[in-house]
């Protein structure tokens, strides 16, 4: 049987974007621009050893800038058919996860973490996605689930 016919449920999940790119540098460049300006003020005062700290709170906001657009650019895509269950992990999230959905038990423990349970071995999922979105993706899975066990 072709796998595109029984394809229960197919959806990517990605984690809410920060600023645009440009955006980002266009900040990075107005906070440059004012430690800049503060820097000449002390260095005119005779106060030069703060250049360092500035020059590092303009390195520190550029490196978090760019460790949240990488964040962004994960995504899980679920795609569940009767035969399997197929958790794929993006960019670099090591191996596919494949389970039965036969066993699969979907669960919102007191945290509000989704997490899939097979055969003893758990994947926590959409760990990213805000409250709602979690708890939407849970109803979906245990809805095709339950399609799939039928």
């Amino acid at each position: 049987m072709d796998e595109r016919c029984d394809l229960l449920l197919d959806r990517i999940v990605r984690p809410n974007p920060p600023l645009e790119p440009h955006k980002l540098l266009v900040v990075l460049g107005l906070v440059a621009a004012v430690n800049l300006a503060l820097a000449a003020n002390f260095i005119l005062r005779g106060a030069w050893p703060i250049l360092p700290f500035l020059g590092a709170d303009v390195a520190l906001l550029a490196w978090a800038f760019r460790s949240s657009l990488a964040a962004a650019a994960r995504e899980e895509r679920v795609t569940l058919t009767t035969a399997s269950l197929r958790i794929a992990r993006r960019p670099g999230g090591g191996r596919d996860v494949v389970l039965n959905p036969y066993w699969v038990r979907v669960e919102m423990d007191e945290r509000s973490q989704l997490t899939l349970w097979s055969h003893g071995k758990s994947v926590r999922l959409g760990s990213f996605l805000p409250l709602g979105e979690r708890t939407s993706l849970a109803q979906a899975l245990r809805s095709a689930l339950s399609r799939a066990r039928n």
